[in-house]
């Protein structure tokens, strides 16, 4: 695709993001408010936003403790947690600032809480430090030798403001279209086309990948390397049984692995009042794999072909068996579960809808823990954007915005 420079009236918009997730969506939100009268056209393969990550996660909003001070996951996090929960005021979306706990299960992660303590406070969070006593004044049927309670953590529904972002964007002009998988992708002189699956052409100015399992197959596309690969992790929950709901008054983590970007199986309770549990993350064998028989050969031959892959396997293989364990063995998810509310039962777990994290995998096996953003001409490629991107995503869409308009400027 391609051909000589076009005119301003030949394009079909300044801007094409692909990917209608919640940071595509305030992407383009992003561009609307920053440069009005900017034409920006959003493509999403789904008939809806927000079908994968965005509306398939416990819906929290994260405070920012747990990231590496000075990292975009600390500042995106702290800065979007109190976005986020003014925005879902404002839009009148559900919404709820609980707290939550994170728990010492016993004496050796005590230092790792502290630590936790130190690193909240760098990123300017108010944390409390409780005793064995204190935990109940919180959660009664917790259990544990310590912990912390971080007041500004909440909850919401992801989905609905990925629905709010989509329906604010189009009041400014924007144009979302679904139904748009981008198969084909090319630049020539001043023009950025993509080809879609229904053989629809578009060309603009510039191009936004944000397409979340799919960003570095688009960075492709494009002609770029993105010196990574997104190895798809399936997230499994279970539901606490309706009748035993009230173990649970918000939510309350377990002191996470530092060598790991996952947190553990965890208690959150949402803007509905159901309570989640989990979740474990196991390799998925599609990208969209959300459940255990759906395998897509030519994904999981190119999951298999990255050296990365085998790189992480190896290293980290005694974590990964204890995902898989708890993954094939309900009474090993429940012993995790007890860990921290002893009182419940294999019984008192429904299974609840699973997600698939899309994560980025270096050749040498490192996870990318941090956001990552990647320019190329007439290009800005988000090819990591893990938890805490919906929490983060008012920020986040704000820094994709300033670097896609600083390409149009030049």
């Amino acid at each position: 695709m391609g051909g000589e420079a076009l005119r301003a009236c030949d394009y079909d918009g300044d801007v094409l993001v692909v990917g209608g997730g919640i940071v595509g969506l305030s992407t383009a939100y992003a561009i609307t408010r920053a440069a009005p009268g900017t034409r920006v056209v959003v493509l999403e393969k789904e008939s809806g936003p927000a079908e994968h990550q965005t509306g398939r996660n416990s819906g929290v909003i994260h405070s920012g403790v747990y990231y590496r001070p000075g990292s975009f996951k600390a500042r995106f996090a702290v800065a979007g947690a109190a976005e986020m929960v003014r925005f879902c005021a404002e839009q009148g979306l559900p919404h709820a600032v609980t707290g939550k706990l994170i728990v010492a299960m016993e004496r050796a992660e005590l230092p790792r809480l502290h630590a936790l303590v130190q690193r909240g406070r760098e990123n300017g969070i108010p944390v409390r430090e409780l005793g064995r006593a204190q935990i109940a004044e919180y959660e009664p049927a917790v259990r544990g030798v310590g912990a912390i309670h971080v007041a500004t953590t909440g909850v919401c529904d992801f989905g609905a403001v990925a629905r709010r972002l989509a329906a604010l964007a189009e009041e400014a002009g924007a144009s979302v279209r679904y139904g748009a998988e981008v198969r084909v992708i090319g630049r020539r002189g001043g023009a950025v086309a993509v080809r879609t699956a229904r053989g629809e052409v578009l060309r603009a100015r510039a191009l936004v990948n944000c397409a979340g399992l799919y960003s570095d197959r688009v960075a492709r596309l494009a002609g770029d390397d993105p010196g990574l690969r997104i190895v798809p992790f399936r997230g499994e929950y279970y539901a606490l049984a309706a009748e035993r709901a009230g173990l649970v008054r918000g939510l309350v983590y377990p002191v996470p692995d530092p060598a790991f970007p996952f947190l553990g199986v965890h208690l959150t309770r949402g803007v509905d009042g159901e309570v989640h549990v989990g979740p474990n993350a196991v390799p998925a064998t599609a990208r969209e794999g959300y459940g255990r028989r759906v395998v897509r050969p030519a994904e999981l031959a190119g999951t298999a072909a990255w050296p990365g892959t085998w790189r992480l396997a190896r290293r980290h293989w005694r974590y990964g068996a204890g995902e898989v364990r708890r993954s094939l063995s309900k009474a090993a998810f429940t012993e995790a579960v007890r860990r921290l509310l002893p009182d419940v039962s294999a019984d008192d777990l429904i299974p609840a809808p699973p997600g698939v994290r899309a994560q980025a995998v270096l050749r040498d096996g490192t996870l990318v823990d941090d956001f990552r953003f990647v320019e190329s001409r007439r290009m800005v490629h988000v090819l990591n954007a893990p938890s805490p991107a919906a929490t983060a995503s008012l920020p986040i869409g704000r820094e994709v915005a300033r670097r896609v308009l600083a390409q149009l400027d030049r």
